[in-house]
């Protein structure tokens, strides 16, 4: 898994409460286990006709969010569905921080476990940093996760609070396989002593 250590890029304002992962990535979408490719089909609803044309007024068509690394967000993002898919679709898209004043709870944990920063502020901050990300391309943020801190285009600065284990799991990029293999070698002396002392099995 990428490291996240310190994030800046365009953020763009999504305003809409309740997004869930079908809006996210809809259900036709699922039938890869990979987590690439899916990236073109985010919000697939939202950001396209049926016919395949996309819709001029969302914003992630507009071309000063085209590259968008970070998504402001309204509350209760990510609910629904489990499915992994919607963390997979942000992050090849190439977002890697979402910033809302709650999420869902399964989203929430899977984001972390594919390298996405999921970041909850009290909805008046969120407010404000949805009116700066409203500035098109001039919308740049700044997330550094050793130090906890968002800083907005005006130059202001956010604090945030994130879980120490899974802001040490994002700085290193450790996913559950990344975890394990921390204790390789134990596992592999353990290994060893046991076909020592259990040859049979």
């Amino acid at each position: 898994m990428e490291k996240f250590t310190v994030l800046t890029g365009v953020a763009a304002p999504l305003s809409m409460i309740n997004i869930d992962t079908d809006m996210i990535i809809p259900k036709q979408f699922l039938k890869t286990i990979k987590r690439t490719g899916l990236g073109r089909n985010l919000f697939d609803e939202m950001r396209f006709t049926p016919e395949g044309q996309e819709i001029e007024g969302f914003v992630l068509n507009r071309p000063a969010y085209r590259q968008a690394k970070v998504l402001v967000a309204g509350a209760n993002f990510g609910c629904g569905s489990s499915r992994e898919h919607a963390p997979w679709a942000i992050a090849d898209f190439g977002i890697r921080c979402v910033i809302a004043p709650s999420f869902a709870d399964i989203f929430f944990n899977n984001c972390f476990k594919n390298g996405i920063l999921p970041i909850v502020l009290p909805q008046a901050q969120v407010d404000a940093l949805m009116t700066q990300a409203e500035n098109g391309a001039n919308a740049t943020f700044t997330v550094d996760l050793e130090t906890q801190t968002i800083t907005a285009p005006d130059g202001s600065a956010i604090a945030f609070a994130v879980d120490p284990f899974r802001r040490h799991c994002l700085l290193n990029g450790l996913d559950d396989i990344g975890l394990t293999l921390e204790r390789e070698g134990r596992i592999t002396a353990f290994e060893q002593q046991r076909r020592q002392s259990q040859p049979w099995l």
